[in-house]
């Protein structure tokens, strides 16, 4: 194995690590009643773990729309992933941005838990196609 790819594979594992800490991270914010960040904490888990996808297939890029239109084009539409997991990230996308940069955005509680499930499964599938390509 080459240098660069034996940095790869680090890379690779930091960033799934990365994801999985931020589930312990929303559970916290979940008990505290903090919503809004934890939907900024959902929505950066899937972004860690499509950041170790990328690199799985040498793909970078810091942009968000970038990244999730790169993961929509190659993975969601070859029907490599299901496409439920295109629609989870995109709406988690489309809340934590709104939750970022409007005013006076609250969210339910019963729908931040939904997409607490949602992301696990999402950073599961994500971290399972890594391993078994």
């Amino acid at each position: 194995m080459s240098i660069e790819d034996y940095v790869r594979v680090e890379l690779i594992r930091y960033r799934l690590e990365e994801a999985r800490d931020t589930i312990k991270d929303v559970q916290i914010l979940i008990g505290s009643e903090r919503m809004r960040a934890a939907v900024n904490r959902i929505y950066y888990g899937m972004f860690y773990s499509l950041l170790a996808l990328g690199l799985k297939y040498e793909y970078e890029t810091s942009k968000h729309n970038q990244l999730l239109g790169w993961f929509n084009k190659n993975f969601i539409h070859e029907k490599l992933i299901d496409q439920r997991f295109g629609k989870i990230i995109n709406k988690a996308h489309n809340r934590r941005t709104k939750s970022d940069y409007d005013s006076y955005i609250e969210f339910d509680k019963g729908i931040v838990l939904e997409m607490f499930e949602e992301m696990k499964d999402f950073i599961n599938e994500i971290e399972a196609f890594i391993n078994e390509k």
